[in-house]
């Protein structure tokens, strides 16, 4: 299955209105499949537009009647096109996200041709809303704050571009049914999809049934010092040590300083030591199987002192390639990568402050998606004990903080 996905070349167009959250869900897609190992990349119309003819264009530049604005978008649409043609085919690239209003029939008939021509397999990807509260906080939040408005006073950016989307709807066509495509409303409310199959748009289409917009912030750390960890042996089960014990204790005071208010969860391991860690938090606690560490399978309490004496072979591929190094009868990080999938998608739906109490391996896996970090680079992740990583999401990013409880 994986070399035929490996063959496969998709560009999943978006479509849909201004502040209905495209570009935010094109990135989040692109970052679940890159998450994932395919190779996936976002090509926003609107970046052309921004570098090759200047951010701060008025409303009547997205009028439908207006030919020179016309023309220059088409430009703009046309070089992202041919970018996303050499990019899946010179550069290796898999899935390539088309990121443009595309709302009428014409034009997507156009992308689809332009595409398929190039032996690429074209689904479409239409986020819409019907919620006032959404498209004005879509506005507000990022709209006025994008290079587009920058230095503008912001009640004039939010009527100019309120006047943008109303070019737009003037254009609007929907999507029907003669095309594959994959519908949002409302940013995951309701997910409709026609002619999806397959493992890689069935992931993707769970994923966007779990997509939310609501601020929220995950705590992810590590749990106290454990005997092993003292003696320098890895996986085991074994209890905190005393500065285990204490690291407990102030994360548990810092965690009642950081957060209020309802929908807190606590995830642990099944493992004795993240579960002592947590067992003070005043929050529901779920010890999830998911969350266990990489499994070291015949290493199992060893140092890796004792591993480079007695399994050099070993040894040297683990320090070769960490990400796909598989330990005798135990786990890779790829590996870890697939048992974590459901976790991803279940901390994507979860809507109120998230404590992950984990241990190195998964919480290089989990901080890995969160930040976007390349797949290569996740077993090299810095995770240090007695930490908190706490990450916010924002506008197609991520704000972190790191805080040493010593």
């Amino acid at each position: 299955m994986r070399s035929r996905i490996a063959s496969t070349k998709l560009v999943i167009v978006m479509v849909g209105l201004p502040a209905r959250g495209k570009t935010h869900i094109a990135r989040r897609v692109a970052r679940y499949l890159n998450w994932k190992g395919v190779s996936a990349r976002v090509f926003n119309v609107g970046s052309y537009r921004r570098e090759h003819i200047g951010a701060h264009q008025p409303h009547t530049f997205f009028d439908p009647t207006n030919p020179e604005g016309m023309a220059a978008r088409e430009r703009m649409a046309v070089a992202a096109m041919e970018d996303v043609a050499r990019w899946l085919e010179h550069d290796g690239g898999h899935v390539a996200i088309y990121d443009a209003t595309n709302t009428t029939i014409a034009r997507r008939r156009r992308v689809e041709a332009f595409f398929t021509a190039r032996k690429a397999e074209v689904v479409f990807l239409e986020s819409t809303c019907s919620d006032p509260a959404i498209i004005e906080d879509n506005i507000r939040s990022h709209k006025i704050r994008s290079p587009d408005y920058k230095g503008q006073d912001p009640d004039a950016a939010v009527a100019d571009f309120r006047r943008r989307i109303a070019h737009y709807e003037a254009a609007y066509e929907p999507l029907d049914d003669s095309c594959r495509y994959i519908q949002t409303v409302d940013v995951g409310e309701r997910v409709v999809i026609n002619h999806i199959r397959g493992w890689l748009l069935g992931g993707v289409v769970n994923l966007l049934t779990c997509l939310h917009t609501q601020p929220r912030t995950v705590y992810l750390t590590r749990h106290g010092e454990s005997r092993f960890n003292s003696a320098g042996r890895i996986g085991g089960d074994t209890p905190l040590t005393a500065e285990g014990e204490a690291y407990a204790e102030r994360l548990t005071a810092y965690l009642r300083t950081k957060i209020d208010g309802p929908g807190v969860e606590v995830w642990t391991s099944t493992l004795e030591r993240t579960r002592a860690t947590a067992r003070r938090l005043p929050w529901k606690s779920f010890p999830l199987k998911a969350l266990d560490e990489i499994d070291a399978g015949a290493f199992d309490g060893m140092t890796y002192e004792e591993i480079a004496k007695k399994h050099p072979g070993d040894f040297a591929a683990r320090k070769l390639g960490k990400l796909t190094y598989r330990y005798p009868q135990g786990e890779s990080y790829i590996d870890v990568v697939n048992r974590l999938e459901p976790v991803i998608l279940e901390l994507e739906r979860h809507r109120g402050p998230l404590v992950i109490v984990g241990h190195q391996a998964i919480l290089r896996v989990l901080y890995g998606y969160l930040t976007d970090k390349p797949l290569q680079e996740i077993p090299h992740l810095s995770i240090p004990l007695h930490t908190v990583i706490e990450l916010t999401p924002i506008a197609y990013g991520a704000l972190e903080e790191r805080v040493p409880l010593t």
